[in-house]
């Protein structure tokens, strides 16, 4: 079963997650790998805000849910930063028998470039990702 997009990991087992500043990268059971980062682009800042959860809730056991939601309104109780033109929020909950994890993500733009989150997959043989979502 091929992953195609976030909720394309329901049912896979995850290995290992690593996290390099705003990017996150799973390692699935089979050895594939996957990662959520965003293609920098000129006028646009787009980052992992917060994380709720512990990681390790979601190593070895079987991804029960795998979802992806976005809004253009700041989240209640979240300050908007001091200048806001274009935003987008993006949150990615993804939970096994062991619990939940959600990754909340900021996007900001001058209204002209894209402000969401890629998914890619590492492609062995040519050694490279992959951008399979965005």
């Amino acid at each position: 079963m091929a992953i195609e997009k976030f909720s394309d990991f329901v049912g896979h087992t995850i290995a290992k997650i690593e996290r390099f500043d705003a990017e996150l990268i799973f390692t699935l059971s089979s050895g594939e790998k996957y990662k959520l980062y965003h293609e920098q682009d000129c006028c646009e800042s787009v980052y992992l805000e917060d994380v709720i959860g512990d990681f390790s809730d979601l190593i070895g056991m079987p991804v029960l849910k795998a979802e992806e939601v976005s809004s253009e309104e700041n989240p209640e109780g979240v300050p908007a930063p001091e200048y806001q033109g274009s935003f987008t929020w993006t949150f990615y909950h993804m939970a096994t028998f062991k619990g939940v994890v959600s990754l909340r993500w900021y996007g900001g733009s001058n209204g002209y470039y894209s402000e969401s989150v890629d998914l890619a997959k590492w492609i062995d043989g040519y050694e490279y990702w992959e951008r399979i979502h965005c």
